[in-house]
């Protein structure tokens, strides 16, 4: 089904598949939308009253999810055959599969850039792709529950998992570590869906809840009790104003937030600063770390954003800047928004900037360089030493064995 927002508009239904319909996905333009479904094929339709679609079949088990990569030429696909299949949609063929996992595969997204694609499989492990290639490039494991789905975050440096054991998990891709654990739901966590900003997550779960966790503290701050069964999605509006989330209970409902009602303009200039100079990294690469902003306090947990930061210290204040969701409501009007795009219209262009915060910005970017190379060299000598130690223990390990075979001689 394909819903218009405007009051009183029509609803347009498609039918093509002949089983269940178990993940859909907007291109990034809105000129396509990508379904899966377990008859085993993918179908592209365009999203008109008519509806016409093509299909693709490749997968030789029911597809589990649809991913449009950042620039819309590609659509990475998972599937119960246990593969990923990626997708090229000017010519809309089959490029190439990713083979390492042992059971399903539930989930597959690309990265913001397109470089990676991460996966998840009820092999209990979350692996990382290089799209050149076309090699696992990294691995988590767990050894209690499964993912059933996983995301990067806005700026590609960290992946989010919803786990069968309740679980949600951030790790850090760039230096392969587990930045925050929360257990905060009764039961397995189907969804996850990060805020434009990063600075939020929000879950959907079978024990009929949604959550909003707040990354910069590292905590639970809403419990949202709109379904009557368990929720299995949920995601942000591209600008962040909205969530919608859809569950057992047969409906989809749609939820009004109000995360950077104050301060977008601030982080949109800062995000345009970023952009003057450089690239953003390759999401492998080792980046630099701002300092987070509640360092000082007790039981911080850390977090990785280097792009967006823009909180107050005050624990007090953060409810000024997130307001409880509820279903939509006449909060927004024309006139509002409005108003916040003309606030977004007063940032200056890079034509309009003076030549010496340019100057400054370019030694600032030298400055993070040099820490990009420090924190580099540090990384490796910990790999180094990890190198040492394990070769040390097969050394042992293997006198260990020629005595016990001098011995039985």
């Amino acid at each position: 089904m394909l819903w218009n927002c405007k009051p009183q508009a029509r609803a347009f239904r498609y039918v093509g598949h002949k089983d269940v319909v178990t993940s859909v996905q907007f291109s990034p333009l809105g000129n396509l939308l990508a379904s899966a479904s377990r008859d085993r094929t993918v179908r592209l339709w365009i999203p008109d009253k008519r509806g016409k679609s093509s299909e693709f079949k490749a997968h030789t088990a029911p597809v589990r999810s649809v991913d449009f990569s950042a620039d819309g030429q590609f659509l990475a696909t998972a599937s119960e055959d246990k593969s990923i299949k990626v997708w090229n949609m000017y010519r809309q063929r089959f490029l190439y599969s990713l083979y390492r996992h042992t059971h399903w595969v539930r989930c597959a997204k690309f990265s913001p850039d397109g470089r990676l694609i991460v996966s998840c499989s009820e092999d209990k492990t979350i692996k990382i792709w290089d799209t050149t290639n076309k090699q696992c490039v990294n691995n988590f494991s767990d050894s209690v529950g499964f993912a059933n789905f996983v995301d990067f975050n806005p700026n590609g440096t960290c992946i989010a998992s919803a786990g069968s054991d309740h679980t949600v998990k951030i790790w850090d891709i760039r230096v392969n570590k587990l930045l925050q654990h929360y257990q905060v739901h009764s039961g397995g966590v189907n969804c996850v869906s990060f805020h434009p900003s990063g600075n939020y997550i929000i879950t959907a779960s079978s024990d009929g809840t949604l959550k909003i966790l707040d990354l910069l503290e590292g905590r639970l701050i809403y419990t949202l009790q709109g379904h009557t069964g368990p929720v299995f999605t949920v995601s942000f509006s591209k600008g962040g104003e909205l969530f919608s989330s859809g569950g057992a209970d047969t409906q989809v409902l749609l939820w009004r937030t109000n995360f950077d009602y104050l301060n977008c303009k601030d982080m949109i200039k800062r995000n345009l600063k970023r952009l003057h100079f450089d690239s953003s990294p390759h999401l492998v690469d080792i980046y630099p770390r701002t300092p987070h902003p509640h360092e000082g306090k007790i039981e911080t947990v850390e977090t990785t954003d280097t792009t967006v930061r823009t909180l107050p210290d005050k624990g007090e204040e953060i409810s000024r800047y997130f307001l409880n969701p509820s279903l939509l409501s006449p909060d927004c009007s024309p006139a509002a928004l409005k108003k916040k795009t003309e606030d977004m219209s007063d940032i200056p262009s890079e034509s309009q900037r003076s030549i010496p915060l340019a100057v400054t910005d370019a030694l600032e970017h030298i400055m993070e360089q040099l820490n990009v190379l420090t924190q580099t060299v540090s990384i490796l000598e910990q790999r180094l030493t990890l190198t040492e130690d394990k070769l040390k223990d097969c050394l042992e390990n293997q006198q260990r064995l020629f005595n016990v075979i001098q011995q039985k001689s």
